[in-house]
């Protein structure tokens, strides 16, 4: 029974962590490049786990390294930059609705490449899923001839990276502590994010004001909504399933819509229903 209750609240203080990330990020766009701003993300998450976690590294068997690796890339790596670049032209509160069709790819990937049966439900799911995507991302170009809607295929691709990282995870990771495979993920990027930091121009800005601030949001983005999130989620995928542990991008709109409306964002109304037309799609494709 505590276990249950826990997983819930796992899931919660997930979603109120994630959910701020994307706010964060379009914050910290605002003095930061997208590759500076990832870089940044990896770096922070990456100091801070080394500095609290640097003597689980040793509970990592060898043959488990290239797994950790996987796990990084896909897991952190590859969304941190997709993610950062996608916002330099969409809503943030569109990103992290499109973000919700994680647990819909981690089922079609567990049932195309980890062995995952479908259900009928689930099929209907993944099709509405689809369906309310392309609503919100063909009305929104529509009605916001400003933003390039085509980067929000970059959060469809990020969502796929998520996906596959949680299916790794869940097959040859679960014998190893959240805390080990977290900080083993981030002692792999630390030396790839600061090579691609050096050299996008971050320190010759680094003594504007506005830099200096949006650095702030990085740092926050990185320890809590990346280090620790990440603690936790691993937590969760070991407790629970694949799926229920994704399931927290049901609640991750709803906390970023909120601070998108406090930041002046707002859905057209054939967006909203594009967006519950996903989360209705996300949640028969997690059903049993």
């Amino acid at each position: 029974m505590l276990a249950k209750q826990l997983k819930w609240i796992y899931l919660t203080l997930l979603s109120l962590i994630w959910g701020s990330s994307f706010i964060l990020i379009k914050k910290g766009l605002i003095g930061l490049t997208a590759f500076q701003l990832g870089s940044l993300r990896i770096i922070f998450a990456a100091v801070f786990l080394l500095l609290i976690g640097f003597k689980s590294l040793a509970k990592i068997p060898l043959y488990q390294w290239k797994y950790i690796a996987l796990t990084s890339m896909f897991g952190t790596f590859i969304p941190a930059y997709l993610f950062a670049i996608a916002q330099t032209q969409i809503d943030s509160s569109v990103s992290s609705i499109l973000n919700s069709l994680t647990p819909l790819n981690t089922l079609i990937l567990g049932a195309l490449a980890f062995g995952l049966q479908f259900r009928r439900n689930q099929i209907f799911g993944v099709l509405i899923g689809l369906i309310g995507s392309a609503l919100l991302i063909l009305n929104g170009a529509i009605h916001h001839p400003e933003q390039n809607y085509y980067y929000a295929i970059l959060v469809l691709i990020a969502s796929i990276c998520y996906a596959t990282n949680v299916n790794l995870i869940k097959k040859y990771l679960h014998n190893l502590t959240p805390l080990s495979i977290t900080t083993g993920n981030f002692m792999v990027l630390l030396l790839p994010a600061s090579t691609i930091l050096f050299f996008s121009g971050f320190f010759d800005v680094i003594h504007v004001h506005e830099v200096q601030q949006s650095v702030l949001f990085i740092l926050i983005l990185g320890v809590v909504g990346t280090g620790i999130a990440n603690i936790l989620f691993f937590k969760l995928i070991q407790m629970s399933s694949p799926v229920f542990a994704t399931s927290v991008t049901y609640l991750i709109p709803v906390v970023a819509f909120f601070w998108g409306l406090l930041d002046h964002e707002m859905l057209t109304p054939v967006q909203f229903i594009g967006a519950f037309i996903v989360l209705i799609g996300v949640y028969l494709s997690a059903k049993k």
